[in-house]
């Protein structure tokens, strides 16, 4: 997979891929999410992804379900340390398929490369 990153303006560094745009800003003034925020929501977006597929292969209604994530942050590094998934269920969600649909939540592909990271290759190339 390749992706461009460019710079339209300002403070924006969008990514394009396949017929996409990823639209990024950086605060004070900014027109999109930043790139830490968008990568903090692709943990849960994707999460969600699995949680979604699970109940839709069983055909549990979705309504009313939802993932709410925490990110907390070190006192003393100011880097992430920890990030919870809380999937909110209605009431009259089935007991039996509770501790499944946390394990589909933790199938996430963007969690799976968090806990083996890739290598980064940054070079230059002139054009």
């Amino acid at each position: 997979m390749e992706m461009i990153i460019d710079f339209p303006g300002g403070s924006r560094v969008d990514a394009h891929f396949g017929p996409f745009t990823i639209a990024t800003d950086q605060p004070p003034v900014a027109s999109a999410p930043s790139p830490f925020e968008v990568f903090l929501a692709s943990i849960g977006t994707c999460a969600g992804i699995y949680v979604l597929g699970f109940c839709l292969q069983r055909n549990l209604p979705t309504e009313g379900i939802r993932i709410v994530e925490r990110i907390n942050h070190s006192r003393i590094t100011g880097m992430v340390e920890t990030i919870g998934l809380e999937i909110q269920i209605p009431p009259d969600f089935p007991e039996k398929y509770r501790a499944s649909l946390i394990h589909s939540a933790e199938l996430c592909a963007v969690k799976k490369h968090l806990e083996k990271p890739p290598r980064f290759d940054i070079t230059t190339k002139e054009v």
